[in-house]
This record gives C-alpha cells, sequence and structure tokens, in this order.
C-alpha cells in the first residue's frame, strides 16, 4: 500500500522549515466564503440558497435540504465542497419546478445551525466547479508566526505564487482514502463502489502532488519547459509549447502563466522535457495510472502555481489573520503549509 510521502515545500531552501502552529483552534478562525462571478436571473424552477454553515459539511447541509424540501439529493446542487471545522459561505441549488420551498425552511435550517444569507430563483441547476474563486480568513498563531523570517515568507508566496498542492483533506486521516483508492483501483474501478468519484479524484490528486513536489526539487514548478502545457491565470484556458523561450519566462515570472501539471487519465502523452517526469510517475505508480486509464477518466491540466489574490496580512494579539482568495480547487492548507508546521 501507498503511505503518503512528505512532498516538497517552496519556502524551505531559502529560509528552512516554518516553526509550529496552529489553525482552526476554533471554527471562526477559519472562514471560507465562495465567489461566483455571476449573478442569478431571479426566475426559475431552482431555487438558489446562499447558506453559513459551521462544524458541518457540504453534504450535511445538502441531505437537511433534502429531508426538508421533499427531495432527493441528486434535485440538489453544489459548486464546491467546503471545509466541516469552519465557518463557510456558499451556494446551493434545489430542484422546486411549479411550487414554493417550505414557509418554515429558514427557521428549520437555522435551528440545525444553517443561516440562509440570501436566496434568488434560477432556471438551472448549480453545477460543480462554477464558482469563480473562494475568499479566506484564517487565523493563525503559535511559534510560527514570532519567527523572524515569517513576514518574509508570506511576501515571498504574494510575490511569487504558492505550490498549487492539493490539500491533506483530499486524502483522508493518515491518507486512507489514498489506500481506498488504491484497492479500488487494483481490482477495477466501477461507478457503483465511486458514486461521487472521489476515488478517482484522490488518485489523480496524488499523482498531481508527486509530480509538482519533483518539479518543485529541481526548481522548475514556476518555469516553463519543452513540452509544457502553461494556464493564464485566472482561467482555465491552456496552450502548449514545444519550447520555452525568454517571452515565456518573462509571464511566468510576472504570474500572468503558470506551468501544469497532468491529473491522470486516458489522452496524449506529453512531450519533450515534461515526458521524462510523467514517464517516472508511471513508472513508480504503475497501478494508479494503468487503473485510472482503465476508468475511462479524461486526462486533465491543473496549474502547478497559484496565485494569492488581494493578500492582507494584520496583527492581533497572539495570533495573525491572513485575508486572500484563491481560483477554485485551490486549497488554503497548501498555503498554511508553507508557514507553519502543524502542531
Amino acid at each position: 500500500m501507498i503511505n503518503m510521502p512528505t512532498w516538497q515545500r517552496y519556502l524551505d531552501a531559502q529560509f528552512g522549515p516554518p516553526q509550529p502552529g496552529q489553525y482552526r483552534a476554533q471554527p471562526e478562525d477559519f472562514w471560507v466564503d465562495e465567489q461566483l462571478d455571476f449573478i442569478p436571473e431571479a426566475h426559475g424552477e431552482h431555487l438558489w440558497l446562499r447558506v453559513e454553515k459551521r462544524n458541518q459539511t457540504t453534504l450535511d447541509v445538502v441531505n437537511t435540504l433534502s429531508r426538508l424540501c421533499g427531495v432527493t439529493p441528486r434535485d440538489i446542487g453544489y459548486s464546491g465542497m467546503k471545509d466541516r471545522i469552519a465557518v463557510t459561505r456558499q451556494w446551493l441549488s434545489v430542484h422546486l419546478p411549479g411550487r414554493d420551498a417550505p414557509a418554515d425552511l429558514e427557521q428549520s435550517l437555522k435551528s440545525l445551525g444553517v443561516t440562509v444569507v440570501e436566496q434568488v430563483r434560477h432556471p438551472r441547476k448549480l453545477k460543480r466547479g462554477v464558482h469563480r474563486t473562494n475568499r479566506f480568513v484564517l487565523r493563525i498563531s503559535g511559534e510560527a508566526i514570532h519567527q523572524e523570517g515569517f513576514i518574509r515568507r508570506w511576501e515571498t508566496l504574494c510575490q511569487h505564487g504558492v505550490p498549487n498542492y492539493f490539500g491533506p483533506q483530499r486524502f483522508g486521516p493518515d491518507g486512507r482514502n489514498l489506500q481506498r483508492a488504491e484497492a479500488l483501483l487494483n481490482r477495477g474501478w466501477r461507478k457503483r463502489d465511486d458514486r461521487q468519484g472521489m476515488m478517482l479524484s484522490t488518485a489523480r490528486s496524488f499523482l498531481f502532488n508527486e509530480l509538482l513536489s519533483e518539479r518543485l526539487a529541481d526548481g522548475t514548478w514556476c518555469q516553463p519547459l519543452a513540452g509544457d502545457t502553461l494556464m493564464l491565470d485566472g482561467t482555465q484556458s491552456v496552450f502548449n509549447i514545444e519550447q520555452a523561450d525568454d517571452t515565456l519566462s518573462a509571464r511566468a515570472a510576472a504570474l500572468d502563466i503558470h506551468p501544469t501539471g497532468i491529473l491522470w487519465g486516458v489522452g496524449e502523452p506529453s512531450q519533450g522535457e515534461i515526458a521524462g517526469y510523467e514517464s517516472r510517475l508511471l513508472q513508480q505508480y504503475a497501478a494508479l495510472c494503468e487503473g485510472l486509464e482503465r476508468s475511462g477518466v479524461k486526462q486533465a491540466r491543473r496549474a502547478l502555481r497559484m496565485r494569492l489574490l488581494e493578500p492582507q496580512l494584520t496583527w492581533e494579539a497572539e495570533a495573525v489573520r491572513l485575508s486572500f482568495a484563491l481560483p477554485r480547487g485551490s486549497f488554503a492548507t497548501a498555503v498554511l503549509s508553507e508557514l507553519i508546521a502543524v502542531s
């Protein structure tokens, strides 16, 4: 069975490993607000609810709405999964064609720890991954924030970006989701065994993190290489290059474009220098790679680097409050891992 490795950090070479720190001592220390880039149309069969939850998962709220509205969980849409030990705001949709929501819906949700911040109708169900960014406000404390280089660590991340690792929550406690994914792919993936595709996602996330760690170790994680697929900052638009040049290097240094890594699946192999990274993944983790290909999941790309949007740091009594936004699918825990060693 694959054991969870320790992946390369960006700032260790310059500042050494971070000192111990704490975050999420209470849910209010980890605040997340999901940001759409469009406005619901105020009419239609779907009731869209912007809710605030505390100490609950997104699926907990889905199941609650299903029961209160008398619909199936499949009639409820959401864009992203939000943390449990946190205070989070996100949108969900409920398919209610030709009828209103229960009159006491807001009151019933509030009694269960879910506050309706806003509600509006829209013609379509909320689909996965349609939000643009997540806004985070994190409160951290401990030895790390008193470390001499703490502010310089933060400023370096703001200036040069952050390794876009999938966070530890993707892999479950002690990496058990990864071991479950490995076992499932070894015996042959079937939809009925993985309804939400979480095991496929876990395996692809692990392979991506492995590739990112290697490119961090050799210093190429934010530099275009021959055969790279590059992503435009703030979008999912990608383009392939045969060779890197000074213009592309300058755009990468300005955080305008980012190298990407493979999300393993069925597709054409990369060329040039990038082919070497992917062939090493295949050699080391053949069962995962081949199992993903047999599942039929399509190959995709993910940026190796994320840019902190509107970053702010505020000192409090014995704590620091960090505020920033990240593109959807990026993890705030990847930012924290560069600043503190979780104790």
